[in-house]
């Protein structure tokens, strides 16, 4: 249910501001404007816009994946007494996956007044590491087709996005990406560091 929810809100806003430049401007994330002008609900507001109907499109398609089977998978971390409220660990994830993404981001730029960011990518990221850190075996499909082990899969795109964050290149945020997906792989040690046996069997099947 929070997926569904997260997803609406976020397509609805998304949309709002894409026809709306001074509320697009207003949401962005722009780091000169939130240390210079104390503009802090930035940090939070960038994830709920997009660049563009596939950017959008792209980021709730994983969202939606991964967030139903996390929801299930704190359903049984709550019904085995790990946790007690599994919307709330989901919502801490999610919006610290967001906080945690663009800190790097906001130090690096904060006396750069051009930069600018959006996107839920970073959250969206901690999403899929969470879940690969519980089915670390699990294929995840690259390009929708071929199959790749789902810690493999984690162990690269970690690696791409630590490579093109220091290149720089493209525009896009990459650094926010290795963040958040960090963030989401080590949440359940935060919660209970003995759920890192669950990592373990999974890894060796």
């Amino acid at each position: 249910m929070a997926t569904v929810v997260l997803i609406i809100f976020t397509a609805v806003i998304s949309f709002i501001a894409l026809n709306n430049k001074r509320l697009m401007e207003k949401l962005l994330l722009r780091p000169y404007y939130i240390v210079h002008n104390k503009e802090w609900y930035r940090v939070l507001s960038h994830a709920f816009i997009h660049a563009d109907l596939i950017h959008l499109l792209v980021n709730m398609l994983v969202l939606l994946s991964f967030g139903l089977y996390l929801e299930e998978i704190f359903d049984h971390l709550k019904e085995i007494g790990v946790i007690k409220f599994p919307v709330l660990h989901f919502l801490t994830l999610y919006f610290g996956g967001i906080v945690i993404s663009c800190l790097s981001t906001i130090r690096k730029y904060k006396d750069t007044i051009y930069y600018r960011g959006v996107g839920a990518s970073g959250a969206v990221s901690a999403v899929v590491f969470i879940n690969i850190f519980f089915n670390p075996l699990d294929n995840l499909y690259l390009f929708g087709v071929i199959p790749i082990p789902a810690v493999v899969f984690g162990a690269a795109y970690l690696i791409y996005s630590r490579y093109m964050s220091k290149k720089a290149s493209d525009g896009i945020n990459h650094s926010a990406h290795f963040a958040g997906a960090i963030f989401g792989f080590i949440y359940p040690l935060l919660i209970d560091p003995s759920l890192v046996s669950i990592f373990i069997k999974g890894l060796i099947g």
